[in-house]
C-alpha cells in the first residue's frame, strides 16, 4: 500500500467513527434509477446513498456499495440490515481494480472519491467495463482549474484531503472520453478557491454506447 492510500484509509477511518458524510454533489437525481435495475457506489462511505438508490431500484433491484475502507463498509451493512434492507450490499475493494464481472450494473455513480485516485483513466475504463452495454454513470467530483504544483501532488496529506489528487477539468473529462463513453455531460457545477486555488465540482453524466452507437463521441 503506497503512503498516500494509507493516508486516505486513515482519513476515512476517523470519519467513520466521526459519523461523517461527504459530498461534492448530488447523484440520485440525475441517474434516473428505474425498478429492477442493477447498481453500484463507488466509494460508497457510510451507504447512504448506496440505500437510497436501493430503495429506488426496488426488491427486484440490488444497490451495491463499495469502498476502500473497511470500518465504512462494516458501518454501512450494518446500518442496512437495521434498516430492513436486504437489496443493498456492501464490499471491500479499490476503485482502480474494481472485483466485478464485466457488464454487471445498468448505471453507476461516485460522489467525490475519484480524485483519490492515482490513474483516473484507470478507474473510467473499469466502470466502463462493468457497466453494461448501454448503461450510465453519473459521478460528482473535484477538479482543479490548473494545474496543482508537485510539491503538492506529491503530499500524501493533501490528496487524502481531495486536493493534491485533483486534475484539471480537461484532463478528467479526456479521460473519460478515452475510456469509451459518450454524451458526456456536466450536469452541475460549483466553483470555489480550495486552498488558494480556483476549483470546481463537477457532476457529470455520461452512457456506455451501445453496439450500435459505438464510435460516436
Amino acid at each position: 500500500m503506497t503512503l498516500i492510500n494509507e493516508r486516505i484509509q486513515a482519513r476515512y477511518s476517523e470519519e467513520s467513527a466521526a459519523g461523517c458524510s461527504l459530498s461534492c454533489g448530488s447523484n440520485l437525481e440525475y441517474l434516473g434509477l428505474k425498478e429492477g435495475e442493477r447498481v453500484l457506489d463507488l466509494g460508497c462511505g457510510t451507504g447512504s446513498e448506496t440505500m437510497q438508490a436501493a430503495f429506488l431500484v426496488g426488491d427486484q433491484g440490488i444497490a451495491v456499495g463499495l469502498d476502500i475502507t473497511l470500518e465504512m463498509v462494516d458501518i454501512a451493512d450494518k446500518s442496512a440490515r437495521e434498516k430492513g434492507i436486504y437489496n443493498a450490499y456492501y464490499m471491500y475493494g479499490s476503485i482502480e481494480q474494481l472485483p466485478l464481472h464485466n457488464g454487471s450494473f445498468d448505471a453507476i455513480m461516485s460522489n467525490c472519491v475519484i480524485n483519490h485516485a492515482s490513474d483516473k483513466k484507470k478507474v473510467y475504463e473499469e466502470i466502463f467495463r462493468v457497466l453494461k452495454s448501454g448503461g450510465r454513470f453519473v459521478i460528482s467530483d473535484a477538479v482543479s482549474k490548473e494545474d496543482l504544483p508537485d510539491y503538492i501532488k506529491k503530499d500524501p496529506d493533501q490528496w487524502a484531503a481531495c486536493f493534491g489528487g485533483a486534475i484539471t477539468e480537461e484532463d478528467y473529462l479526456q479521460s473519460i472520453r478515452e475510456a469509451g463513453f459518450i454524451n458526456i455531460n456536466i450536469v452541475s457545477r460549483r466553483e470555489y478557491l480550495k486552498n488558494g486555488y480556483d476549483f470546481a465540482s463537477l457532476t457529470i453524466y455520461a452512457i456506455k454506447p451501445t453496439e450500435s452507437n459505438w464510435g460516436v463521441s
